[in-house]
């Protein structure tokens, strides 16, 4: 009578040992397909992108006045404002507003560690702002602006601000376009299955971004650019379609 070798009988264990490896990992991804095949809806994120540019331009700027006496920084500030008004109606510019006087009373420095009750001078100052629909005619008056310091003015430019009106709008389009985009990667996840779409079960919009033109920054409550002329906008959205 023949003893099978201990290396035979450990070769013959090891190989039905991997038969029944092979079987059950078989048996499991066919549970997994199965389960996959006879789902009836699917869910998928799609997006849509479109490069917009802003058309309302928001502008502000701000000149002081300061002397000894109230009645002086008036004066002066009177003739900083005809300096203004006059610069910004040679440029073609005849819609903006002027904000009242802000009066600030100027003390004289600590004394004993008590601040001084005396009024040294007074500091007056306005703001001109500017909203326009001619983005760029502004953006030029803004570079020139500094015009206005060269003729002795304490004239102080902000950013100004880029805003796009239409943003409503485009929410709307770009939904049916992130929508048709789920569309179609479902019917590519379908199709490997050998499934088809039947029809949308419901959609829902994810944040709306509108970033600067070619940046990666997104915000999970959404961003609203108003920084950058040249913008990005972008919608996402989560559809859910019956599958037949």
């Amino acid at each position: 009578m023949n003893i099978t070798s201990r290396p035979q009988l450990f070769g013959l264990l090891a190989g039905l040992f991997l038969a029944a490896g092979l079987v059950f990992s078989s048996f499991v991804v066919t549970r997994a397909w199965m389960v996959i095949a006879q789902s009836q809806t699917i869910s998928v994120t799609g997006s849509a992108r479109k490069n917009i540019r802003a058309d309302l331009i928001i502008w502000s700027g701000t000149f002081s006045a300061e002397s000894p006496t109230l009645l002086e920084a008036q004066h002066a500030l009177k003739a900083d404002l005809s300096k203004v008004t006059a610069f910004l109606q040679g440029k073609g510019v005849k819609d903006y507003q002027v904000s009242p006087i802000a009066i600030e009373e100027i003390r004289a420095g600590e004394k004993d560690g008590q601040q001084s009750k005396k009024v040294v001078s007074y500091r007056l100052t306005q703001t001109v702002t500017i909203h326009s629909l001619e983005v760029d005619r502004i953006a030029q008056v803004i570079n020139d602006s500094t015009a206005l310091v060269e003729q002795g003015v304490l004239f102080v430019s902000s950013a100004p601000e880029y805003i796009y009106t239409k943003a409503g709008e485009a929410k709307v389009e770009m939904l049916a376009e992130a929508t048709m985009d789920a569309r179609a990667r479902a019917e590519q996840i379908c199709k490997q299955g050998g499934r088809t779409i039947d029809r949308l079960l419901s959609a829902k919009m994810g944040v709306f971004q509108i970033t600067p033109l070619y940046t990666t920054e997104t915000s999970g409550e959404g961003m609203n650019d108003t920084k950058s002329l040249e913008k990005t906008v972008t919608a996402v959205v989560t559809a859910h379609f019956v599958m037949k």
